[in-house]
């Protein structure tokens, strides 16, 4: 059979998609079993999590970068083209690599089930970085984590960022039952770092961190970040070492607690390696060379500034909330025209009641995608909840320049509710 273009394996890759979320272990255990186990052939750090996932990934892939280390990411989903969820020191996997993964990977799936979208694309990135040789790689899962498809890994340390009831149908309709499916990735023997605050979901992550004889170590208890009074810096006081002056590399007071895990994470790390190798010298050089180079796109994302023109996710009723409050606090006397368009399977009536009170202006908008809320049912809802001018310009691009166009050069305009649709914008913007 010839090669496919990349094109091509786009096309086959997505088709996968049709066949939903499949949640278990055998099928990408029998991949990568015939690909002679690409995932134990370097270093791994697993987050799990509702939100912060990328943030966190990013920024402990700088700093293990900065250090010297070859290091993987993988996060998902992507905003503009598939290569965003694959990289090597920040950079995306090719075209021509993205064809050979994909190559091999479709001929080790010979199971009695066929590869989901989401496992055939985890074994592609672990079987990429095993052959670009990475010394460590940093994987995101992608819902849950017991039976995410990433979970075959064995890592060195594991990340647990927050709790957010999310996925319902696959992971329980209590915070309790989410930290069971979270705390999933937590392996016998191997340390977790963890920012859960609800009682609930820290007894069960506890319970379950005793049974494996796992160190859990929690946000604000055995570490913490702190702003430095009189000054937008911040200090670190951790595990084994503290860090001050610090630069936060994402906006929003909510990165505090993303950069405080990838920093903790970082520490044990570098600890457990320690001597081994004079790159496990963790210092405020690697600190601070590794934050400056953290990039997350689609996170509140400065893209314009007249008028300003912000890009969020904000994707599910807690990174809603966090947008709202950051809005409220920024954005001083500015005239905001929301566009937003959110997915069939999130809080939507919730949503908008964290993003709607800050706005004067809201266009409805809809992603590409097929689980998109249609504007209809999405402009009804906000309605009840909004007195200013709303519009519904289906084409999140035509939305957009909408917006613009009705904007002064002191207003601002904010681009929200899926990363689907910030991924439309960012697409616009990079056409531009």
């Amino acid at each position: 059979m010839s090669t496919p273009g990349y094109e091509l394996c786009l096309e086959r890759i997505y088709k996968l998609g049709r066949f939903g979320i499949k949640l278990g272990l055998d099928t990408i255990s029998n991949i990568l079993s015939q690909l002679d186990a690409p995932q134990n052939k370097y270093h791994t750090v697993h987050i799990a999590g509702t939100n912060g996932k990328g943030s966190t990934a990013a920024c402990i892939s700088s700093i293990l970068s900065a250090a010297g280390f070859t290091t993987g990411t993988y996060t998902s989903p992507h905003l503009v083209r598939f290569n965003e969820r694959i990289c090597i020191n920040g950079q995306q996997i090719s075209d021509e690599d993205v064809v050979r993964a994909y190559e091999a990977v479709n001929a080790a799936d010979t199971g009695s089930r066929r590869a989901t979208f989401f496992e055939i694309v985890t074994a592609m990135a672990f079987y990429h970085f095993a052959q670009k040789k990475v010394e460590w790689a940093v994987i995101e899962t992608g819902m849950g984590g017991r039976f995410d498809a990433t979970n075959i890994i064995r890592p060195k340390v594991s990340v647990i960022t927050n709790l957010c009831l999310e996925h319902t149908d696959y992971l329980g309709h209590t915070i309790r039952d989410l930290a069971r499916e979270k705390g999933g990735i937590i392996k016998p023997g191997v340390p977790a770092v963890t920012a859960v605050s609800q009682a609930s979901g820290i007894e069960k992550l506890t319970m379950i961190a005793q049974e494996r004889r796992a160190d859990l170590y929690r946000f604000k208890k055995e570490f913490s970040l702190r702003k430095t009074p009189g000054r937008p810096t911040y200090n670190y006081k951790g595990i084994y070492q503290n860090f001050k002056a610090l630069t936060k590399p994402l906006p929003g007071e909510h990165q505090r607690e993303n950069l405080s895990l990838a920093l903790a994470a970082s520490e044990l790390i570098f600890e457990q390696n320690k001597g081994s190798d004079p790159r496990y010298d963790l210092t405020m050089e690697n600190i601070h060379q590794g934050l400056a180079r953290v990039k997350w796109p689609g996170r509140l994302e400065k893209i314009m500034d007249h008028p300003l023109v912000i890009l969020d996710g904000a994707h599910n009723y807690k990174a809603s909330a966090l947008l709202g409050k950051y809005l409220t606090q920024t954005l001083g006397n500015k005239k905001l025209t929301l566009v937003i368009g959110i997915l069939d399977d999130k809080p939507y009536e919730s949503m908008l009641k964290q993003l709607l009170p800050r706005a004067q202006r809201l266009i409805v908008t809809k992603a590409k995608i097929n689980r998109s809320i249609e504007p209809e049912v999405l402009s009804a809802a906000a309605r009840k909840i909004f007195q200013g001018d709303l519009q519904v310009i289906e084409d999140v691009k035509e939305a957009i320049s909408h917006a613009i166009s009705i904007s002064c050069d002191n207003d601002a305009v904010c681009i929200a509710g899926s990363l689907y649709v910030v991924g439309e914008a960012k697409e616009k913007f990079d056409m531009v």
